[in-house]
């Protein structure tokens, strides 16, 4: 077969395509087992606020409570389309991330961490497990720094190439520490399992403190936390002319993510983060730089 390559405007649509074809097989697995989900993040708020994808985004997130994303890793390995699969730390090696990801069997997107690790990813849907929160302050506070930590130190095992808050020399420098950290993780870990087992210990459990109707994704918990009675039952939203489940009060979900989410950012501060290789399994390819 020969290869195509192609421009970052064609790569970004022809990765949009591909993704959405992911999140319809995603779709159509929880249809068929009543499983609860929803358009999550940056996804979430292209649908309200464009009507599909964010115009310079290039991914697609979603949401589940823990019950249901547990289920859905149960069931995907055999109950998936043909030409998809699901991939976590629990089933693909040098996989570093406390969430699952989808991936379509045949591409490649190769980015500088999944480099770095060994890690051979497809083009993806990020699938996001939220977790009930404790009602006690301290309860919470140890539950969430066990969760961020957990995968943070997978984050620097599999990879010293992390991405880093800051610019300039002060980004330099947290750089080189992600390089110098990773070395130092290699060497005191020696069975990277356990870092799931560490961010599951923090996964809320009655027996330990009593459970809140607040929830957080405790891989990424970057945000306030949402009331459980603003996302479940769901709504529905356009996203690319279908329509897909969303948090029931979406705004509020989106203000408590984002703040003033109905704001275009300046062009400045508009980022796709295109990886440094795709190959999209169909005689395309797009690489950066060229």
């Amino acid at each position: 077969m020969g290869f195509s390559k192609m421009n970052d405007s064609e790569a970004l649509l022809h990765l949009q395509a591909a993704e959405l074809k992911i999140l319809d097989a995603i779709a159509s697995l929880c249809f068929k087992f009543n499983i609860n989900w929803w358009l999550d993040g940056g996804t979430c708020l292209g649908a309200m606020r464009h009507g599909g994808f964010i115009p310079w985004d290039d991914d697609i997130d979603i949401g589940m409570m823990r019950s249901d994303y547990e289920r859905f890793c149960e069931l995907a390995p055999r109950e998936l389309q043909s030409g998809f699969s699901l991939h976590n730390s629990r089933n693909t090696d040098s996989y570093a991330a406390m969430f699952s990801k989808v991936y379509m069997d045949g591409t490649r997107f190769e980015n500088q961490e999944g480099r770095d690790a060994g890690s051979a990813m497809g083009i993806f849907v990020d699938i996001f497990p939220y977790d009930n929160l404790y009602v006690d302050a301290k309860l919470r506070a140890r539950q969430i720094k066990t969760a961020s930590s957990a995968q943070r130190l997978s984050y620097l095992y599999h990879s010293g190439s992390i991405s880093v808050p800051h610019k300039g020399m002060l980004g330099e420098i947290e750089k080189a520490a992600c390089v110098l950290l990773h070395g130092i993780e290699k060497l005191r870990c020696k069975d990277p399992h356990r870092y799931q087992n560490r961010f599951d210990s923090a996964v809320g459990d009655d027996r330990v403190g009593q459970i809140s109707n607040e929830c957080l994704t405790l891989a990424w918990p970057n945000m306030a936390p949402v009331s459980v009675d603003d996302i479940i039952p769901t709504s529905r939203a356009k996203f690319e002319g279908r329509s897909y489940p969303v948090p029931k009060s979406t705004e509020s979900y989106l203000t408590t993510m984002y703040g003033d989410w109905r704001s275009i950012p300046a062009p400045e501060d508009r980022h796709t983060h295109l990886p440094l290789l795709i190959d999209f399994g169909d005689g395309h390819i797009w690489e950066s730089g060229n």
